[in-house]
Formats: structure tokens, sequence, C-alpha cells
């Protein structure tokens, strides 16, 4: 495994819940929430303790992959304590759980929402990719992989599932993707079925089974059996392309079936065909629906002790699942210790929790909203950046050694190109893409021949299947 991947982590990709839901669909992990034009007072306000948080897990992650190289003391100390990539992405989690369920119930629209998810993720990962693609080989921003078996990482990567298909990821961090895309199938399929509201149980389901089946359930089921994988993710690429094709249809019946085939297709993978680290696949999963059940009670939607015990039972089966399996999983080599994992998955618990009670609803500083705003593309391109920084380093990495300043001037200057970067790409591709799926969803939603408006589903009433967003 690649070392990076300690915090590919986006879901990335990948609003407030408040009873007055979003004026937008948010995005997932590391995909920017300012408000948008036109939103209701206050918005930002609600929006903004999310933004901080989400550009402060953005950075804990580029702590984590560029310590070892522009602060290795540092990053020695205290990664035998905290892993902060393991912190940064469980934190990105809790955010996107609370949001993205939001974003779809307030619309009840199936068609809305996954034409908002794809013009959110794709267009800046697509780019991103391109350009550290653009790096010469022997110091590639990708992973080998893509130069090696181009077709098949085409077909894993696009899908954004690859880490579920055995595929080493083209970009490291893009493996919390493809979890990201594993839950908007599991979300979109309880939509579906009116089970919307059963965060909770669903979530505790998904801890206990980190917990009680972490050592038991398989690994890479499909990739030992008669089928070559190169035939399984080519199908898988199909399956799902031609799934959310009948979904971005609008067509109900055909969007049914595409959301149902997406739901099965994400549980078998995520079940049997996972990471060793299966209880850390399970508790990914487990903690972004325990972020929805966050969001339930803050709208009045589920009691809050019924939501505190639901919490309570993720929290403490994380701790005791990383314990119990952290130590033993070939996925972890790159964590110090379980205890680093641990330590780690309980801080982004803790500041999740405090940006809840002490943040939201007051006005953040607008730059660690813009930050936040940022935070996807700071996320996706510092993995490629660093890749420049060890091609320039290359025979000058022992000159940081036990310099403290110089190695603090160093990652100052990184980060501050990684920021300057970021904001290039949120400017010039990542807002962009959205319009554009704004303007596509526009122009199907007049060109569908099946327009029957619904209440938002979540709230009460139908859901909206046929792609006309209610309001």
């Amino acid at each position: 495994m690649n070392k990076v991947r300690v915090s590919q982590g986006v879901l990335a990709p990948p609003g407030p819940p408040t009873a007055a839901a979003p004026s937008r669909p948010e995005p997932g992990p590391g995909q920017g929430g300012a408000a948008a034009p036109g939103a209701a007072p206050g918005a930002g306000a609600r929006l903004g303790w999310l933004d901080a948080l989400r550009g402060f897990a953005a950075l804990a992650v580029v702590f984590q992959h560029s310590g070892p190289v522009l602060l290795p003391g540092l990053y020695r100390s205290s990664h035998q304590q905290l892993d902060a990539g393991i912190f940064g992405v469980f934190l990105f989690f809790l955010i996107s759980g609370y949001i993205v369920p939001a974003s779809l119930e307030r619309r009840g629209d199936l068609r809305a929402f996954w034409t908002g998810r794809v013009f959110r993720i794709y267009p800046l990962y697509l780019v991103v990719f391109a350009l550290a693609l653009l790096l010469p080989r022997a110091h590639a921003g990708v992973g080998p992989e893509v130069f090696q078996h181009p077709w098949l990482s085409a077909a894993a990567d696009g899908v954004l599932l690859q880490d579920l298909l055995g595929v080493q990821n083209g970009l490291a961090v893009s493996w919390t993707l493809c979890y990201e895309m594993v839950v908007y199938f599991l979300v979109s399929a309880l939509f579906l079925l009116r089970l919307h509201r059963r965060s909770a149980p669903v979530a505790v389901g998904f801890a206990a089974t980190a917990l009680l089946l972490g050592g038991v359930l398989p690994t890479a089921w499909l990739l030992r059996g008669p089928v070559r994988q190169d035939w399984l993710v080519g199908a898988v690429a199909l399956v799902v392309v031609a799934a959310l094709a009948a979904v971005l249809g609008g067509r109900t019946v055909a969007l049914r079936v595409g959301v149902a085939v997406l739901g099965l297709v994400g549980l078998l993978l995520v079940t049997v065909n996972g990471r060793s680290a299966v209880f850390e696949s399970m508790m990914i999963l487990a903690t972004m629906f325990t972020g929805t059940v966050v969001q339930r009670a803050e709208s009045g939607q589920i009691g809050r002790w019924y939501a505190a015990a639901c919490c309570g039972l993720v929290f403490l089966a994380g701790l005791a699942s990383g314990l119990r399996y952290g130590g033993q999983s070939l996925n972890l080599v790159w964590t110090a210790s379980a205890k680093s994992w641990c330590t780690a998955f309980a801080a982004a618990w803790l500041v999740f929790g405090l940006g809840l009670l002490f943040l939201r609803g007051r006005r953040v500083p607008r730059a660690l909203c813009r930050l936040g705003a940022i935070s996807y593309a700071v996320y996706l391109v510092h993995v490629p950046l660093l890749s420049v920084v060890n091609w320039i380093m290359a025979d000058n990495h022992d000159s940081l050694e036990h310099r403290p300043v110089r190695q603090l001037l160093c990652e100052g200057v990184f980060v501050a190109v990684v920021l300057l970067l970021a904001e290039a790409l949120h400017r010039l591709v990542e807002l962009p893409g959205q319009r554009l799926g704004r303007r596509v969803l526009r122009w199907s939603s007049g060109q569908s021949a099946e327009r029957p408006a619904g209440p938002v589903a979540g709230y009460e009433g139908k859901p909206n299947l046929a792609g006309q967003s209610p309001g």
C-alpha cells in the first residue's frame, strides 16, 4: 500500500441542517460550502462552522502528508500519539454525513441530487488528475498503476470505486471519495425505499458490524474468484455508469432501477470486497450516518436523547474496534499504532462536537470560511504538489534534519503555494463546474417528459423521483 494513503481522505469527495434547510446542496468532504448568493439571511453563519471545520480537516491531511518530508521531527513525535490523516478524514466524514442527506431531502429529487454530486466532484478531480499526469513519470503525482494498467485505472478511478476494486488509487487521496460514493449510493437507496430517516439504526448497525465482524468479513472476495480483475472492474464500471445514466435521465421507472442497482453495488463492494481493515470501512460508513443522526436531532426529526445514545454507541464501537483490530490490519501499516488511530478517531469526534456546540450559528472569520470553501481543492492538489517538492529535493532531503527554523519555513511556503493553487482551481474549475451542473439540471428539467412534483421527502410525503425539484 502507498504510504500516502494515510489520510487519502472525500469525500472528495466529496448545508446547515436546521429546520430552515440550506440554500443549495452542499458538497462532501472537502468541497466548498460557503453560502450561495441569494441564500436566506443567516445562511452564512449557519454554514460558517462547517467551513471552519472542513478547512481544519484539510490542513490536518496536508500536515500528514507533508510532515515526513518537511517537518520530520515534529511529525515523528506527533504521529506516535495521533494520526493527523485519520483525524482529518473522520472529521470530513462527520461533516459529510451531516450535510449530504439533508441536501437530498431538501430537494426531494434524486436526479437533482446526483447531478449536483457529479458536477461538484468530477470537474476538479479530473483537472487535478490531468495536472498530476504532466509530472515526469519518475516523480509522478499519480499511482504507478495508472501507467502500468491505464485502462484498468481509468475504469476504476472513473467511477471512484478503485479502493473497493483492488486498484491502486490514481490520486492517492481519492480513496475516501470511494466511500463518499458508496454512502451516496446507500443514501439514495434508503431515500427510494422511504427509509432515509432510519439513520440511527443504520449507523449503529455498521458500527456493530465493525466491532463484531471486523475480523471475520471477507476482503477482496470478488477478486479471489474465477473472474479476472479487469473483467470485474469493467463490469462494475459499466453497471455503475448505466445506473447513473438512468438516474440522471429522470424517467421514474429507470430512476428507481438505477438507484436500486447503485445501492446493491455499493453494499456488496464495501461488505465483501473492501480493504483488509474491514473495521475501518464499516466505521467510515457508521461515522457518516452518525453525522446524519446529529443533523436529524438538530432539525427536530428525532429525539436528542435517542440521537445521543446512537452517537455514544457508535463512538464506543469505533474505539473498541480500533483497539481490537487496528494492530492486526495490514492496511494500517502507515499508522503508528492502534492507539494513534483511536486517538485520531476520538479527536475528530471531539472537534466536531465542539464546533457544533460553540460555533454553530455564530459568525466565523471570513478567512476560515474561505479555507473551507477551497478545502476540496486543497485536499486534491496537495499530494501532486508534494511530488514536485520531492522532485526538487531529491538529493537534499537530509538538509532539513535538525534545522527546525528551515523546516517551518519550508512547510509555510508549501502550505502557501497549496492554498494559492487551490484558490485558483476553485475559481477556474470548481465553481464553473458547479454552475454548469445547475444549467444542465435546468435544461434537462425543461426537456423532461415526466415532471411530477411532490413534497420534500424526509419531511413528509413521497419522494419526488422524476427530476423536478419542488419549489
